[in-house]
Formats: structure tokens, sequence, C-alpha cells
């Protein structure tokens, strides 16, 4: 599975490049601290809302940590979904911690 540090990602979305950015946590924790500009679709949801999903970006996927978003895009690939996917690694705490503090840290 493709992976992306959180200052690949702080790069690319800084650069202007077209990132696809999906948070498949719950709504709660979306509320609670999110990255700006991503699109919640939690993970339960995420077969039934996959062509919501633009295949012809670059499409990053997180969580919380990083487990979530890698079971999402097992799922999508095994349903057949073709799109340039990678987990983001460390997921919405990682961003907290190393690229936007104001970004709030929940347990």
């Amino acid at each position: 599975m493709k992976e992306i540090s959180v200052a690949e990602l702080k790069d690319k979305l800084d650069s202007g490049e077209e990132i696809e950015l999906i948070d498949v946590r719950m709504p709660n924790e979306y509320e609670f601290a999110r990255i700006e500009g991503a699109k919640l679709i939690p993970l339960p949801e995420i077969l039934k809302r996959m062509e919501e999903i633009d295949s012809n970006k670059e499409i990053v996927v997180l969580c919380k940590v990083g487990g979530r978003s890698a079971r999402a895009i097992m799922a999508l690939t095994q349903a057949g979904f073709e799109g340039d996917m990678a987990n983001l690694v460390g997921g919405i705490t990682a961003w907290s911690h190393e690229i936007d503090p104001t970004v709030p840290v929940y347990h």
C-alpha cells in the first residue's frame, strides 16, 4: 500500500497540487479536528459512496492514526476502485503534532 507522510502532503498542498483528501473517521471526530479541504466519508460508508471520490486526482486517505484509512484503501481496491490512493502515515494525529498544532488532538 502506498503511503504518504504529513510533511509530503503539506508540500503537495502548499504547491497547489490537486489532492482528493478523504477522511474516513466518524462525523463527531471530523467535527472536532480536521484538515482543511478534507471530504468526510466515514469508513462504514466508503464502498457505498466511492463514486464521490475523484479518481482523476491523487487521493490521500486519512483517519486518526492510519488504521481505518488503510482498511478503506484495501476495501476500495478489492471493490475495483481505480485511483492513485495513498494512506496518510500517522493520520490527523501526526498532522496535529508535526504540521498544524492548531488542529486539536483527541484520545
